[in-house]
């Protein structure tokens, strides 16, 4: 077992994009059993490579729960082919620590990337944790982080204040998307918030 050190926000490596993966060699399953041992080790259910300190399309997730099997899936070169609809929910990260705020994020999501055998597949995840935590480690790399969404910038600062974190960088954040409303309809006018 290796477990890594994980980058802490504010280290500016987080907010690079990401490096395509052309080889699935022994290396990169080294670091994909890295990745797995230092998520499990950190109760986390989602870590992406730039995490480690390393800046390749690469991330890892398990929703499983105290009582299911350990279920690790893993995602090289994921592409993001599908979304639909909102939904708001707290989220933290493992670079983050204990720093938890209310984000935006799709409800449906379709993803398609290579698993730990260089092997093609497409899921789909709908308004789940699973669906949560795809978009939440996509986003790592291409140097997006999960303040990015807040639902609420000062709220999210206060949060991260109380973590001896820096604040949210405004300019990085993301708006809603125009159109979309959180049961996935069109938005009007007066259903804006």
């Amino acid at each position: 077992m290796s477990v890594r050190k994980i980058v802490e926000y504010g280290t500016p490596s987080l907010r690079e994009p990401s490096k395509e993966v052309h080889k699935v060699s022994s290396k990169i399953k080294t670091l994909i059993k890295d990745m797995l041992d230092t998520m499990y080790v950190n109760n986390g259910v989602g870590l992406a490579a730039p995490q480690v300190g390393e800046n390749l399309r690469i991330f890892v997730i398990d929703v499983s729960t105290n009582d299911e099997p350990l279920n690790p899936m893993v995602f090289i070169n994921p592409k993001i082919i599908k979304k639909s609809g909102l939904m708001k929910g707290d989220e933290g990260c493992l670079s983050f620590p204990q720093a938890y705020t209310e984000v935006w994020r799709y409800k449906k999501v379709m993803v398609k990337a290579l698993d730990r055998n260089g092997r093609s597949f497409v899921l789909e995840a709908d308004g789940d944790l699973l669906a949560r935590a795809i978009q939440h480690e996509y986003d790592h790399l291409d140097g997006i982080l999960f303040v990015d969404h807040a639902t609420n910038r000062f709220a999210a600062d206060e949060v991260l204040a109380k973590n001896n974190l820096p604040p949210v960088e405004v300019d990085k954040m993301i708006d809603i998307p125009e159109g979309e409303s959180e049961d996935g309809s069109a938005s009007s006018e007066e259903g804006k918030e």
